[in-house]
């Protein structure tokens, strides 16, 4: 099956199989009038409408964009898709002035939405976490790393992994699963977490892995959840079971968590809203990628992690959603490329490549897809508008109209094909 995307005024895409630093972050190549030819799954040709003629036959589908711009589609470093009920009472109270700690030592926050998930079926999971994926697909993003986390014992987490795995097998958007058990300390072992750090030591974390459900692991590494000491060993067998890591790094102190994230050779330290100056440093002399979540400090009306000066450190910035139900409830990557720039700082071509290769490169699979370039994934998000800035431009609305998934059209003008 081959597929021509035909018609675009732009293709704007970075280049390579690794995070971009520095100037580069801000230098993705600009194509004018150029079409993009797909063979099965891959990228075949990106250039000249009369040399893809002479090289190629007409293809088996034509997709004809009419002067939009053609950029990779994006890929979502961390998000929270599955999980059951809401916490739209909690947004009101923070609004009245209660904050994030406070709703969540009243018995709110994250185990609110543990005692809704452990309460739901698989088969309400599953059906919620499917429209979410729509909603992803719809925006432009064709991959997504996603996080247990909200069953907090060893029977909600392997259904909510075994719901990720179930979803990835029935919706184009690839999910990348990361086990997230150490999320919070459960309601049960709030006055004995080192209990709980044992149980996922010793239970909840070998028997996914035999299970064969995860391919990375996380911890929410903060005051009040686990110290830099229980996460280093709640992690430390990661490398048995073939996991990458991912870290909930200085979100709400500067707690150290960048550092450790580079000690253990993480993929990528995450949200990162009060990282030293030592975390940077640590940072910007590693290959772990630095995930910023700008509609989380949005959403909670908090500071922004500083990007700019981990951009000029030399850091590999990416971008995420962190789409969660408490504190960025959104599966917009445009959003949160809007945000980026306005709040952090960054130009539109540093954040599309943070959204793009950097968020490849911060799930590993930089030499895979994040690039309109030949022999990657033939993954293609089309803007409604003819300029890569008109995704940043045109903010609260989606600027996205069609999208490619492993080339195959998904989405087209808009609505889901299929």
């Amino acid at each position: 099956m081959s597929l021509l995307v035909r018609g675009g005024h732009q293709v704007v895409s970075p280049t390579g199989s690794t995070a971009r630093r520095g100037e580069e972050l801000g230098r993705p190549y600009v194509a004018y009038d150029a079409v993009v030819r797909c063979e099965g799954e891959l990228i075949a040709f990106i250039g000249d409408p009369e040399d893809h003629d002479l090289l190629f036959p007409p293809a088996d589908d034509i997709l004809d964009v009419n002067g939009s711009c053609i950029l990779p589609g994006f890929v979502d470093p961390h998000t929270h898709p599955v999980f059951a009920g809401s916490r739209e009472d909690e947004f009101n109270r923070r609004l009245r002035g209660e904050n994030y700690m406070d709703i969540a030592a009243a018995g709110g926050g994250i185990n609110s939405t543990v005692r809704a998930t452990r309460e739901a079926t698989s088969e309400e999971l599953l059906a919620a976490t499917l429209s979410r994926l729509d909603t992803f697909l719809k925006h432009g993003t064709t991959t997504i790393e996603a996080k247990s986390g909200y069953g907090l014992d060893l029977e909600t987490e392997i259904r909510m992994l075994e719901v990720i795995r179930d979803a990835n097998l029935a919706h184009p958007v690839d999910l990348l699963p990361t086990c997230l058990a150490a999320h919070e300390v459960p309601p049960e072992h709030r006055e004995d977490p080192e209990v709980f750090v044992r149980r996922l030591i010793d239970e909840i974390h070998p028997e996914i892995a035999r299970r064969g459900l995860a391919q990375a692991v996380d911890a929410f590494c903060e005051e009040g959840v686990f110290n830099i000491e229980q996460t280093r060993l709640i992690l430390a067998d990661a490398a048995s079971f073939d996991w990458r890591i991912h870290l909930h790094a200085d979100e709400l102190t500067p707690l150290g968590g960048a550092e450790l994230a580079v000690e253990l050779d993480a993929l990528s330290a995450d949200h990162l809203v009060h990282i030293s100056s030592d975390g940077i440093r640590a940072l910007a002399g590693s290959p772990t990628v630095a995930v910023l979540l700008p509609g989380t400090s949005f959403f909670l009306r908090s500071a922004f992690a500083p990007a700019r000066t981990m951009v000029s450190a030399g850091c590999a910035v990416a971008l995420a959603t962190d789409c969660n139900p408490g504190s960025s409830p959104t599966e917009s990557m445009p959003t949160i490329l809007t945000l980026a720039c306005l709040m952090m700082g960054l130009t539109v071509e540093e954040a599309l490549t943070a959204a793009t290769l950097n968020a490849a490169a911060a799930v590993g699979r930089a030499s895979e897809i994040g690039s309109i370039e030949v022999g990657k994934r033939a993954d293609l998000t089309i803007l409604s508008g003819p300029t890569h800035h008109h995704l940043v431009y045109h903010f609260g609305v989606n600027p996205v109209r069609h999208v490619v998934k492993n080339g195959h059209v998904v989405v087209r003008d808009g609505h889901m094909v299929g």
